[in-house]
């Protein structure tokens, strides 16, 4: 093998979202860094794995950071807007993400992307990583570094640095999590066994190419897939089955969590470090989904297809990887709104507000409630990051930046979507860069100057604190997080949302039943309304029963109108 040698400031470990909002904020803060990625892409989830209908960070005040900046940029980019589907509020095709994520990345001189190359080794000196191997398969690249953020999609660092880490379930004695499972059920039941993590899933990507009138033959008719896919339509149908994850120009994101394309067989493959066992179970996972799209194809008469030889995504859809042992670990009770995240919100670096969500074969997890009636619909409670579940008292210069940060295998069903994950990123990729610069390790970092530093991000701005009404485009945005900074709790009044291409306005008498049942009449149509604006949610409970004009975007697939404004 051929060898060359590297030396940056940072290396990130890529392959997921975390890793390149990371390495884009560490060379936007100017510090040089290194990203290498074991793939061609560098979205992980949010467009190598093709999940391209995010859950989570739907609401306006949670749009900040890296994510708002993609959302908008999206807005722009997309003519048929993000209105696509009825899992997400947001819907777009996985190259047009990746696109706006390799633009950003040659925009900066700072960053240096290699892909193709995997992870071999790192070496340790003392407390410290200080150097890592990688390969192509032909040459072999060694880069020494001062520190180490870890993005990739399970975690690896922790095991080639021999970092101590968490997979899988802990006991409800471990932290009392409401929805834990107690020891003894997990020595004696065989399921804890067997589906010792949640089960991925390999996105398939298809075409419509049949139109979407709920009365035509096609979706009327009565015919089921063969095992084991046989319940996959229950209770929703195929119509609602298709649109789950529809994208704009009619490609679907089959990513369908009921009797669909979730891989439930050994799921502990990926950790094994066997390359016979790791090879069988990334077959079976293709093959699996490829059944599933062809059982699909079948009850539609040819009219779902695919432009790809293949159809799945670039990467497969890991849902859960490794953890740290951190010097904080989120449990399910931070992320419960009884808790108000009291004894983390000052050291925040991210918002989520995911409800919780488990994957594994058989009925769902019984998880403790998290959501609440908000503007038409139900959201999941926000909940912060702090940032000591990025590091551990092992390997002082390595920041978790993905999946791998210290959370618990419940928390981690609310901590893993793609949204707050590229914030999370963003959020190592800055104390990276500030550690870098004062040649300090993250331990010695002031939480107050990284969370003012990520107030202060000139291009994309991210919120550490919590602040249901304050929306990022609020002009007391700025000014309210750094209050938070000192615990000087503020309720801003909510400001009316900025102009939105493709937003049209319709003339409707509004029936407002309750928080979580919006609708809106026009002639003989009645239809359900939701808002992802603090100002709307504010305005239209006063509206009952009034005609008004309301301003925004109709969802077929939802089916919603989702609005953006009020006019007078």
């Amino acid at each position: 093998m051929n060898q060359d040698a590297l030396k940056v400031p940072v290396l990130v470990l890529g392959g997921g979202t975390g890793a390149l909002g990371a390495a884009l904020q560490c060379a936007r803060s100017g510090t040089r860094c290194l990203l290498v990625t074991p793939g061609p892409w560098v979205g992980g989830m949010l467009s190598a794995s093709g999940v391209s209908a995010p859950d989570g960070n739907e609401l306006s005040p949670w749009q900040t950071g890296l994510w708002g900046a993609l959302l908008r940029k999206l807005r722009m980019d997309v003519p048929e807007g993000l209105d696509n589907n009825w899992v997400s509020c947001f819907g777009f095709q996985p190259a047009q993400a990746e696109k706006i994520f390799q633009d950003w990345i040659r925009a900066e001189p700072n960053l240096k992307w290699i892909s193709g190359w995997n992870l071999q080794e790192l070496t340790k000196k003392y407390s410290l990583i200080t150097g890592a191997i990688f390969s192509d398969g032909i040459n072999q690249l060694e880069v020494n570094f001062d520190l180490i953020i870890d993005g990739t999609e399970l975690a690896e660092s922790l095991v080639y640095a021999d970092v101590p880490y968490r997979l899988g379930w802990e006991a409800k004695e471990e932290w009392d999590e409401p929805s834990a499972p107690e020891k003894i059920k997990l020595e004696q039941d065989p399921f804890f066994k067997t589906q010792v993590v949640q089960s991925p899933t390999w996105v398939f990507l298809a075409r419509w190419q049949g139109d979407w009138n709920e009365s035509s033959q096609v979706f009327r008719q009565n015919k089921q897939p063969a095992a084991p896919f046989q319940d996959c339509l229950k209770p929703h149908g195929l119509l609602r089955c298709l649109s789950y994850g529809r994208l704009p120009e009619d490609l679907l994101m089959l990513n369908w969590p009921i009797n669909g394309n979730d891989w439930h067989e050994d799921p502990l493959a990926p950790f094994s470090g066997s390359t016979n066992r790791i090879a069988k179970h990334l077959d079976g996972m293709r093959a699996h989904s490829q059944n599933f799209f062809k059982e699909l194809q079948s009850i539609t008469g040819g009219l779902l297809f695919t432009s790809k030889d293949d159809g799945l995504a670039v990467q497969p859809y890991w849902r859960e990887s490794r953890r740290i042992v951190g010097n904080y670990t989120v449990t399910e009770q931070d992320l419960l709104p009884a808790t108000l995240n009291s004894d983390i919100n000052q050291s925040s670096i991210a918002i989520g507000n995911y409800p919780n969500d488990h994957h594994y074969p058989g009925p769902d997890w019984p998880l403790a409630p998290k959501s609440k009636a908000w503007g038409g619909r139900w959201s999941g409670t926000p909940f912060c990051i702090p940032f000591d579940a990025l590091f551990g008292s092992v390997a002082a210069n390595l920041l978790m930046a993905d999946k791998g940060i210290s959370v618990s295998h419940m928390a981690n069903g609310a901590t893993r979507l793609g949204p707050l994950v590229l914030n999370v990123g963003q959020a190592a990729g800055m104390a990276a860069a500030l550690c870098s610069q004062a040649k300090i390790l993250p331990e010695q970092l002031n939480i107050k100057i990284l969370q003012k530093a990520l107030i202060n991000e000139r291009t994309a701005p991210s919120a550490p604190f919590i602040n249901e009404n304050l929306a990022w485009h609020s002009p007391a945005w700025h000014q309210t997080q750094l209050w938070a900074l000192d615990a000087r709790n503020t309720t801003p009044t909510p400001t009316e949302a900025p102009p939105e291409p493709g937003e049209y306005s319709q003339e409707m008498e509004l029936n407002i039943n309750s928080e979580d049942q919006w609708f809106g009449c026009w002639g003989s149509k009645r239809w359900p309304l939701i808002t992802l604006e603090p100002m709307v949610r504010e305005q239209i409970t006063k509206l009952d029963r009034k005609k008004v004009t309301v301003v925004g975007r109709w969802n077929p697939w939802g089916p919603w109108w989702r609005i953006n404004r009020l006019l007078p």
